[in-house]
């Protein structure tokens, strides 16, 4: 199915900058590089992180589909610069170098090949990371240099993800819809569970994120704060890293976004793919999730009540969708992050060229970017939900779009 609100970003790691195209985004929407960057800055805070934030301060410049504060309907098109590209220029230049790629493998394929300098950045990266796109993306695109992979296939290409997500999140706010996110693990150190009656309150969940984004890990409960800040310490001197989940909701979504009627448009499908296409993330759960397997049925099903005319329900175990569509509950996705694979402390590997048995690459990383993932989290979230919005209420303007909207609140109302 075409999605009606859909993105697609470009640019390498260290590469001159991050550009994203948006389409789908209706007119008269007003919309600011400034309001895009208060979520820039809050992908880069987090305890855990490496060097590279120390460099970059994310800023979006809008280069298209905006005028004088206001969405034009046409594509928008956004650019992050990076600032490390400054030292940079030679490896990562568009142009042709003094040595090209294939001299490069040529003198790493010689007789002095243990007197080269593998870790200089004038020479290929011949030592795939285990954990990495590193091997496997050097085996489909036929490189023998993995720079060509790892620049692409890094986490630095969130940072426009969430410049993306910032834009649908401000189309979102139109209609009173909110995305949150908070951690709640982090290396096997987790917060107390509280599932079902918590996440059906919003006032709760807001109460969770206040004391979240005051965080330096973005987790709610001080103790268990002090706990993982120790533990992330820890692994830092050790030269390991650490994973963890995170919880994303969103509030006020309307029930009726989605659908059963083809696999391809069920919201949780799409939340689910959503999460997974962020980089590190190998487990989506929606409300119960895995939990929901190890009781009866009876214990989590959600029951329906009836009073001021209007339909509720009491716990939120389904994280607030059923069939494939929104039941008017928060929405709860919950992502679990595998420990980054880039360790200080290398793991083994092999030399695609020698074949010979080497510790793998190290490229500069974090020891933990859990919280950070949170944030990327809410981008995905944003998009997924104002693409299944747009196809319910679509329209070419920001006022179209609310009176398809108010019209259908005015239809559910009167059930």
């Amino acid at each position: 199915m075409l999605e009606k609100f859909r993105y697609l970003t470009s640019g390498e790691s260290h590469g001159q900058a991050l550009t994203c195209i948006i389409d789908g985004v209706p007119a008269n929407l007003l919309l600011s590089a400034g309001y895009i960057d208060q979520d820039l800055v809050r992908r880069q805070k987090g305890f855990g992180r490496g060097g590279r934030m120390k460099i970059e301060s994310d800023r979006a410049k809008i280069l298209a589909g905006v005028r004088q504060g206001k969405t034009l309907g046409s594509p928008i098109t956004l650019l992050i610069e990076n600032k490390d590209w400054a030292n940079w220029q030679d490896v990562m230049s568009p142009d042709p170098g003094v040595k090209s790629q294939e001299s490069r493998v040529k003198m790493l394929r010689s007789k002095n090949f243990k007197l080269l300098t593998h870790n200089s950045k004038l020479y290929p990266v011949t030592h795939p990371r285990p954990g990495h796109a590193d091997l496997s993306g050097a085996l489909k695109y036929n490189t023998h240099d993995i720079r060509n992979i790892l620049e692409r296939s890094s986490a630095r290409e969130t940072a426009v993800r969430v410049a993306a997500g910032a834009v649908a999140k401000k189309f979102l706010a139109e209609f009173n819809v909110k995305v949150l996110s908070y951690v709640t693990a982090i290396g096997g150190i987790k917060v107390a569970s509280s599932r079902s009656q918590d996440q059906g309150s919003e006032k709760r969940i807001l109460e969770i994120f206040k004391k979240a984004e005051a965080s330096p890990v973005r987790c709610h409960d001080k103790e268990i704060e002090k706990k993982i800040v120790n533990k992330i310490n820890a692994a830092m001197k050790k030269g390991d890293t650490l994973g963890g989940v995170f919880e994303v909701v969103a509030l006020g979504v309307p029930a009726g976004l989605g659908s059963y009627t083809q696999w391809d448009r069920k919201l949780d499908a799409k939340l689910a793919f959503s999460f997974m296409s962020i980089q590190a993330i190998k487990g989506v759960e929606i409300g119960l999730g895995f939990e929901m397997a190890q009781r009866f049925g009876s214990e989590v099903m959600d029951e329906i009540f009836y009073q001021g005319a209007r339909f509720y329900r009491r716990t939120n175990n389904a994280g607030g969708i059923e069939g494939g569509m929104s039941n008017g509950m928060p929405l709860i996705v919950r992502a679990a992050m595998k420990p980054i694979p880039t360790l200080r402390r290398p793991l083994s590997s092999v030399d695609i060229i020698s074949k010979k048995p080497f510790k793998a690459a190290y490229e500069r990383s974090d020891v933990c970017a859990v919280p950070t993932a949170s944030v990327i989290g809410e981008a995905v979230m944003a998009v997924a939900i104002a693409d299944s919005f747009l196809s319910k209420f679509g329209g070419d303007s920001i006022e179209e779009i609310k009176r398809n909207y108010k019209g259908y609140l005015k239809q559910i109302n009167k059930f």
